[in-house]
């Protein structure tokens, strides 16, 4: 079967190369399909595996247990699916997505400060997970190489003899059958998410385990939808309250598609949101600042109070190892999962699609190897950002270097620097949606503003 490529989206070299047959991907999250999109121009057929039966239109289901709460797509994750997928932006908008410049269009709070609101080149779009999720698995099934198995379990890859290569899959359907059926590939991509098995896997096939990072935050947080009104916010289309001293509680109200509002508020360790109604408003009463509070103390709820935990930041270094099989791959959160409150998991897919497209425009030897390298520059930026604002908590466990200590404190400043300067504000902006390196805060040209604004 050929390969439908769009003429916006070609490899970095101009050329597209035909690497196999085959291409499998284990799981069809947000970073199965956009692992899937990547595949798609350089094999014949890509198969996306799933366990759960996937919704037709924009609903949630249950292999994305987070899929119910609030999320954000930053501004290069918009910007790299409009790469990928021409025309995505403005299709979601058209049905209903709300777009808005991120510096503009919402209140940013943090270390005690507002950042100045300004007009910016910084697009975002307020939808919910389900619609942004479903639109991307309706763009991708519409190129012809691609299809997705539902309602598969996954029991593990398949090598040649000599445990050097996988060669494909073993599944089964989740219809009562024990028949396991063998799905063979050029290329097996685990975007199974989290809790990937990859580790087990690969211990089992007699590879060394990767080092892993953890660094547990015990956050908490609970989500529910309200109806928006065109005076909430004074016309505003969010606002985030970030964990701060001396509380560290922290909240979001977002706009999304249906003329809602999606609000989460959350808590570190044993500081625990409540689950009634007039307890999560007294709880967004607690934030440092009222602009949440204000909108749902008497706004129509429009669903139910939901609760989600996560624990763990946690990255696994494949790029470590010495040896690992051909033919695998590990992506997305099943290589490196952050702190939710941060907002920056599918964009970090996102900009994972490109650097696999660029690894497999110069072929499939060791292409492990090569993603893994360049996949781990890519994930170093977020990581640093989620981590270290982690530690700024004196219960989350980790090492505080020195460098570590100098950004926060070099970030508050900063913060109370821009909250007068539109530069500033902007510039952090940039930073904090992955459209620029955390080192241009520290140029001397913003490190001078800083000191004086």
């Amino acid at each position: 079967m050929a390969t439908s490529v769009p003429k916006s989206y070609q490899a970095p070299n101009g050329k597209m190369a035909h690497l196999g047959r085959h291409a499998t991907v284990i799981g069809a999250s947000m970073g199965g399909l956009l692992a899937g999109r990547a595949l798609a121009d350089y094999y014949d057929e890509v198969t996306l595996i799933d366990r759960d039966a996937l919704p037709v239109g924009y609903e949630p289901r249950k292999g994305v247990p987070q899929g119910r709460h609030s999320h954000g797509l930053l501004a290069r994750g918009r910007e790299v699916l409009d790469q990928l997928f021409p025309g995505f932006t403005a299709e979601l908008v058209a049905e209903g997505a709300v777009p808005g410049d991120v510096a503009d269009a919402v209140l940013w709070f943090n270390h005690g400060f507002y950042l100045r609101n300004v007009h910016s080149d910084l697009s975002g779009l307020g939808i919910s997970r389900p619609m942004l999720e479903g639109c991307v698995r309706r763009r991708l099934l519409q190129l012809p190489n691609v299809r997705i198995r539902q309602c598969c379990n996954v029991l593990g890859p398949i090598c040649d003899r000599d445990r050097n290569r996988v060669t494909g899959v073993q599944v089964t359907a989740r219809n009562g059958s024990d028949a396991a059926e063998t799905i063979s590939s050029d290329l097996v991509v685990d975007a199974s998410g989290r809790g990937s098995r990859s580790p087990s896997w690969l211990e089992a096939l007699g590879y060394a385990k990767s080092r892993e990072e953890q660094i547990k935050v015990n956050i908490g947080y609970k989500t529910r939808l309200y109806r928006r009104r065109p005076e909430d916010l004074h016309g505003k289309l969010g606002a985030v309250i970030a964990a701060c001293r001396p509380h560290w509680r922290s909240g979001v109200i977002l706009a999304q598609e249906g003329e809602r509002w999606t609000v989460s508020l959350s808590g570190y360790f044993d500081d625990e949101v409540p689950a009634d109604e007039i307890g999560f408003i007294e709880f967004a009463r607690s934030l440092p600042k009222p602009e949440i509070f204000d909108v749902i103390k008497d706004a129509e709820p429009l669903g139910p109070i939901l609760t989600y935990q996560f624990s763990t930041n946690q990255r696994r270094h494949y790029e470590e190892l010495s040896r690992f099989p051909e033919g695998f791959i590990v992506y997305g959160d099943a290589l490196c999962s952050f702190n939710p409150i941060y907002g920056q998991g599918m964009t970090v897919a996102c900009t994972e699609a490109l650097t696999l497209g660029e690894c497999l425009a110069e072929g499939s030897d060791r292409i492990a190897r090569r993603f893994f390298r360049a996949a781990g520059r890519l994930i170093d930026i977020p990581w640093q950002i989620a981590v270290g604002s982690d530690l700024q908590h004196e219960r989350v466990e980790g090492k505080r270097t020195a460098q570590v200590r100098f950004v926060n404190w070099y970030i508050g400043r900063l913060f109370r620097s821009a909250n007068r300067d539109p530069i500033l504000a902007t510039k952090f902006l940039e930073v904090a949606n992955l459209m620029k390196a955390p080192s241009t805060l520290l140029s001397p040209a913003i490190a001078l503003r800083v000191w004086t604004s």
